[in-house]
């Protein structure tokens, strides 16, 4: 008996040292296509999230935790529903109690939060998505990440202006009634980036679009939110796109008939007549990223910003139920504009503000209290939007879009 379990010893020692060697070219594909899955470690990642799974916003950065953390045999510890409060410093300070190597907070009211856990753990990593403050506060701990979803955004209006040119076509309104509704959480310059960009997409495609946005004041209120959306129907919105967290909006579009662009992920298993495409920030290469960083004591940039390159700018499948004819082939075409630097989302040369035309702006990034303006952002006839730190800035108001209410 022992001679046989020494013989099979001998044999998976050998079968090891091949496989170890290169083995054959099957073995090396699988090794390389298996690399990622890392075998399990001890270090352990905490991630702190606004809301639960039933918010889009939070699911696509829970999935995004999940399979970053899966991907590289790192425990996951999460906390969902923690609100922009001192229950952030709170939680934070529990995660690095636990042994967490890495804490991530996904909303922007979570950072002066973060900042004070950060001051507290120094040798813990502490990323902040959203956030303004990490180039300014200078710590070697923590950090802002964000991506150009404004590129996404635009590619989501080219969409919307392709429906409308279709809907234009068919006759079912003129060119003047091309009016586009948005529902907004607030007035941050990462919405109004965001509803901008995605007004200058559809435009580029329907010069005739013009635009009308509802704030809610909130992230995350599905009867708010639905309400908006109701309020731009009636105002004989044709078309409604959203930067608020529920399904409130694509549900008032479905009961309505009316086309819908979402956020954050698909909306089609619960409106399949209305939804046209989504666009979204991957966070899992981010969280791959800031997890091997601090697994191996490596440096993480005090602003990240992913972009379509990084496969951290994602659009949906088109929904060719409620899509006009060549939408995905016209999505992939303007794609490889912004991948070139042929198509810029902010040149000036596309839009106005009170008539004229900007060659000079300069832009709070390096946030205070009174948003004072500090950094010159325009340059080469374009904004250039999170180029100075990862959150976006863009806070103009450009003609052609119409704020139906203030919400700060």
């Amino acid at each position: 008996m022992k001679r046989i379990i020494a013989v099979l010893l001998a044999v998976v020692f050998v079968c090891g040292a091949l496989a170890a060697c290169g083995g054959n070219n099957a073995n090396t594909s699988k090794a390389t296509a298996d690399e990622t899955k890392a075998a399990k470690t001890d270090f352990k990642a905490g991630f702190i999230f606004l809301h639960d799974e039933n918010s889009t916003y939070d699911l696509n950065f829970i999935n995004a935790a999940k399979a970053a953390c899966e991907n590289l045999g790192v425990e996951c510890i999460i906390k969902t529903n923690v609100p922009e409060s001192n229950e952030c410093k709170d939680a934070a300070l529990d995660l690095a109690d636990q042994g967490c190597g890495l804490v991530f907070a996904d909303s922007f009211g979570h950072e002066d939060f973060m900042i004070a856990a950060a001051k507290e753990f120094p040798k813990v990593q502490f990323c902040h998505a959203t956030g303004t403050k990490a180039h300014t506060e200078k710590l070697d701990n923590y950090h802002n990440a964000f991506a150009s979803i404004y590129e996404g955004r635009y590619l989501a209006g080219v969409a919307a202006g392709m429906k409308l040119n279709q809907m234009i076509e068919e006759g079912k309104i003129k060119a003047e009634e091309a009016k586009i509704g948005y529902v907004g959480a607030y007035t941050y310059a990462e919405v109004v980036s965001g509803y901008t960009s995605f007004f200058l997409g559809a435009r580029s495609i329907c010069p005739s679009a013009t635009m009308e946005v509802q704030f809610t004041g909130s992230w995350y209120d599905e009867t708010l939110e639905k309400e908006a959306a109701t309020t731009l129907i009636n105002n004989k919105c044709v078309l409604l796109s959203q930067h608020a967290d529920s399904m409130g909006a694509p549900t008032a579009c479905e009961d309505a008939g009316i086309p819908d662009v979402s956020y954050n992920g698909s909306t089609l298993s619960s409106c399949p007549n209305t939804f046209i495409v989504s666009s979204r920030i991957d966070w899992t290469p981010y969280m791959e990223l800031a997890i091997k960083a601090a697994m191996n004591g490596e440096k993480i940039d005090a602003d990240w910003t992913g972009t379509l390159a990084t496969q951290s700018v994602a659009l949906t499948e088109v929904n060719d139920k409620a899509a006009a004819p060549g939408t995905a082939d016209k999505i992939a075409e303007v794609k490889k504009g912004l991948e070139d630097g042929s198509i810029h989302v902010f040149d000036t040369a596309s839009f106005t503000v009170d008539g004229k035309k900007l060659d000079s702006y300069k832009a709070d990034v390096d946030t205070d209290a009174d948003y004072t303006p500090d950094t010159e952002v325009i340059a080469d006839g374009y904004f250039h939007e999170s180029e100075y730190r990862s959150a976006p800035y863009f806070d103009l108001r450009i003609d052609g879009i119409k704020l139906l209410n203030e919400k700060y």
